[in-house]
């Protein structure tokens, strides 16, 4: 894909990124971020979907705004609840109100490990653990991971949430991810870009 580009937006209290995936003539956003439908806009661009990594509150915070402002369907693991968002969760931990307006998922991939949107092309990898929920998506013809929660540069997802499973994340990354080329770049929702090679030098939590 000679015209493939990618934009990272990064917003809300816990500085979580949103990745604008942009080919053939068409606009694909990876997680919704509070604020993102703002730069959206901005951005002039038309989105054809939000493809979701993960349903916690900072990644779906602008899902709602965005379906009403642009009208796009939604892909995700499963259907919305607040077992995966876990909105009140982080009002009782953080003492103060975190709203999350209502949002729907218009298309299911759970159990299936390929996902076409349009002209893109995606490999799925459910790797829960930080959430049931967790995938990441290689894009096809394109060494590119949008990873979420799962990896980072130099640390993993929490794992001290409700459902999380720090043993089940691990072996997820183990099995699924350090099989894939080591010049694969990966686009974590938090944080600066990495690789699958540097991470399985480095990545303390991994030893």
């Amino acid at each position: 894909m000679d015209d493939f580009e990618i934009d990272v937006y990064c917003g809300g209290l816990f500085q979580t990124n949103g990745y604008l995936v942009q080919t053939g003539g068409e606009a694909w956003l990876f997680d919704a971020p509070e604020g993102v439908a703002d730069w959206i806009s901005e951005k002039g661009v038309e989105l054809n979907g939000l493809i979701l990594t993960h349903q916690h509150h900072d990644h779906v915070i602008g899902a709602g705004k965005l379906q009403s402002q642009f009208s796009c369907p939604t892909w995700a693991w499963a259907e919305p609840s607040e077992e995966l968002t876990l909105a009140k969760r982080l009002e009782q931990m953080m003492g103060v109100p975190c709203e999350l307006d209502s949002y729907v998922v218009d298309h299911l991939f759970s159990g299936e490990s390929k996902l076409t949107a349009g002209k893109l092309d995606l490999s799925i990898y459910h790797v829960p653990g930080h959430s049931p929920d967790s995938v990441c998506f290689l894009v096809k013809d394109q060494p590119v991971l949008i990873g979420g929660d799962v990896l980072f540069a130099g640390g993993i997802g929490r794992t001290d949430f409700p459902n999380g499973d720090h043993d089940q994340l691990i072996s997820g990354i183990n099995e699924k991810l350090w099989p894939l080329p080591e010049e694969t770049h990966v686009l974590p929702g938090h944080g600066p870009t990495t690789t699958i090679g540097h991470e399985k030098a480095t990545n303390p939590f991994m030893k």
